[in-house]
């Protein structure tokens, strides 16, 4: 029989080519033959076939992406008389997270600083409401790279809520977002600028057909046998979007891996990895 490498190798360089940038742990033969030879040999093309509906974001596609989308809703808020030095972009949580990142990444290629907008952590909730007083009107256009549940969000808006003084809607700018964090957007008037994720898309989802139910439980089942609790992603999402950044808490771990990567992923999150020694 063929070496795995050999018998998968269409599959191997497929994925060395679309996943050459993931930043926690790089695609390479090892780790994709280390992630695969974990799962018993008749599930393996299963597997493969999971991976080939991973929808991908590079860094430049990011950031094509979020520079077009931003372009767009600078040009609208022009239209309504909104002027660039008065929008605020806000980043919603610690310096260190994927808004931050995801926030200078725009800011630098959108050249925002140069077009006078204005840049604030969520938690510099006075540096706020002071630029708000100031400028009286404007826009408020918050920036992520994904949001599942929209919960995380949402409890940083409610935070703000009391500080927001003036007229400024408010715009949520992602690369991705679930159909499932659109009511709790929409109930705080905030409106999502970005692709939405919608569960028929995935292919281990409940209300998702794209896989024949039989391949559909194996692969289901196996979720569920690397880990009891969360198998599917943070509240079962089953989301698969995978940014060059970092994989979402909602994707599978049939693609992650589990914590310490006792089962080895190919996309393991920043917080999967073990400590080196």
């Amino acid at each position: 029989m063929l070496p795995m490498q050999f018998r998968f190798l269409p599959h191997y360089l497929k994925a060395l080519y679309r996943f050459r940038d993931y930043e926690p742990q790089p695609v390479c033969f090892r780790s994709i033959s280390r992630w695969l030879r974990h799962f018993e040999a008749r599930d393996r093309s299963l597997v493969l076939r999971l991976l080939d509906s991973v929808q991908y974001v590079s860094k430049e596609d990011a950031k094509e992406l979020l520079v077009g989308l931003n372009q767009t809703l600078l040009r609208r808020l022009k239209g309504a008389g909104i002027r660039e030095s008065h929008v605020i972009y806000v980043h919603v949580h610690d310096p260190g997270s994927s808004s931050s990142g995801i926030l200078s990444l725009l800011r630098d290629s959108a050249l925002l600083e140069q077009r006078g907008c204005k840049f604030i952590d969520s938690t510099n909730v006075r540096r706020l409401n002071d630029t708000m007083n100031e400028l009286e009107t404007g826009a408020i256009i918050y920036v992520d790279d994904f949001a599942g549940t929209g919960n995380q969000f949402c409890k940083v808006r409610d935070f703000l809520a009391d500080y927001i003084v003036g007229t400024f809607p408010e715009f949520f700018l992602l690369v991705a977002i679930c159909e499932e964090a659109l009511y709790g957007l929409e109930k705080r008037g905030v409106e999502a600028i970005g692709p939405v994720h919608s569960k028929v898309e995935r292919p281990l989802h409940p209300n998702s057909t794209l896989l024949d139910a039989r391949i559909k439980d194996r692969l289901t089942q196996i979720c569920y046998q690397i880990t009891k609790r969360g198998g599917l992603g943070y509240r079962d999402l089953a989301t698969m979007i995978i940014i060059y950044r970092n994989a979402p808490n909602t994707v599978p771990v049939i693609l992650r891996g589990n914590t310490k990567q006792r089962f080895p992923g190919i996309f393991p999150r920043t917080t999967d990895l073990p400590v080196p020694d």
